[in-house]
């Protein structure tokens, strides 16, 4: 017959393995810390040198599922008409109808639907890339400077890259001077909530 003090024994040792399974599975939810995040578009200039934009104002949540990193969400919307250039005449151009059109679309808009870790802060975020009204498939690049999953609840910063072609969002202008490929950099912080 088993005793009353092997019997609470068992029962706590039980809640404790499910207390633990639970919060292992709980999603980690976090805010981008718009002062320490931002995104770089940078574009062939000539063949011979680039030109990068810069858009210095975001907001965005990241939601990580341990266990299930496909259940991700990175969902990040910049503002347009921040964006910053190296001169005058081409931050005119990016804000036109030529390119960003920010008039129209003062928006842009990463999707993040899934997450594929290859180590613990290395991975891929595959989603939705929607500038100009136009929405793309695009996939992110990613690294984190602490594991995500093990650093719940505190403050974990990430770099993603991708490389766009900028036809595929309506930018069909000046061909001859500025390149098609666009290399974008998102730079992030993520805090808790």
């Amino acid at each position: 017959m088993t005793s009353p003090h092997a019997l609470t024994r068992l029962l706590l040792l039980l809640l404790a393995a499910f207390a633990l399974a639970n919060t292992a599975s709980t999603p980690q939810r976090y805010t981008l810390d718009a002062s320490a995040s931002n995104v770089s578009a940078k574009v062939p200039f000539f063949g011979l040198s680039s030109k990068t934009a810069r858009f210095p104002r975001m907001e965005g949540a990241v939601t990580i599922v341990p266990g299930a990193p496909e259940k991700a969400v990175i969902d990040v919307t910049f503002d347009a008409t921040a964006i910053q250039a190296p001169d005058s005449v081409t931050l005119a151009r990016l804000r036109g109808d030529k390119f960003f059109w920010v008039e129209k679309y003062p928006t842009i808009r990463f999707k993040g639907r899934s997450l594929k870790l290859a180590s613990a802060t290395k991975g891929t975020v595959s989603g939705e890339l929607t500038a100009r009204g136009v929405t793309k498939p695009a996939t992110l690049a990613v690294t984190f400077d602490a594991d995500p999953v093990r650093n719940a609840g505190k403050p974990v910063s990430f770099t993603g890259t991708t490389t766009i072609d900028r036809r595929a969002f309506g930018m069909k202008s000046y061909q001859l001077i500025v390149g098609n490929k666009v290399d974008i950099t998102l730079r992030a912080r993520m805090l808790p909530r």
